[in-house]
């Protein structure tokens, strides 16, 4: 039992520790990367698609990316998404679009380090309320008297542990995130 609620809590903190990594591949750093188009929609035949379900999206340069839509009559569409993604993006269309991607500035850069902060932050809270409904989980096992208090004391032990370890893997992660922000 206490093994069962110990393997869904650290599932549960691995999910948030991808969504950290997603959110953290939507800022922008300095280069090209098809991440920063993930979370753009595009209407497509009267429904919302995800960018990439609908154009490939490829890296030119270290500073353009290139969209292709698979259908050419999405090329309009596809570019007024990009524009309407409040991305800071300004994509040139022809046959295909390309999005040149800004140069950062310092402030952009500050502002980005603090969605990054933010990012961890609300991942650290994840973590932390798993590490909650864990120890309730715990317990109530103690309550119903299926486990004792000494193997409550240990999983707890072991709770934190694995608190501990995730909490290191976000901070680890957005130190990594943070410099690579700050690179010029």
């Amino acid at each position: 039992m206490i093994n069962d609620i110990k393997k869904d809590g650290e599932s549960r903190m691995q999910k948030s520790l991808e969504a950290l990594e997603n959110a953290f591949a939507k800022l922008r750093t300095g280069r090209a990367h098809p991440g920063i188009l993930s979370g753009v929609m595009v209407s497509y035949y009267g429904s919302d698609m995800p960018l990439n379900q609908v154009a490939s999206i490829n890296v030119e340069d270290s500073r353009t990316l290139l969209v292709q839509p698979f259908d050419r009559s999405m090329v309009q569409a596809v570019d007024k998404a990009i524009r309407e993604a409040d991305l800071g993006l300004n994509p040139m269309t022809a046959d295909v679009i390309r999005v040149p991607m800004p140069a950062l500035t310092e402030e952009t850069r500050r502002d980005m380090q603090k969605l990054a902060r933010s990012d961890a932050e609300q991942a650290r809270v994840s973590v932390r309320n798993i590490r909650r409904d864990m120890l309730h989980d715990i317990k109530t096992l103690v309550k119903d008297k299926e486990i004792s208090e000494d193997d409550e004391r240990r999983a707890g032990d072991d709770i934190q542990k694995l608190t501990d370890k995730f909490i290191g893997n976000i901070d680890a992660r957005l130190e990594k995130k943070e410099a690579e922000l700050m690179e010029v």
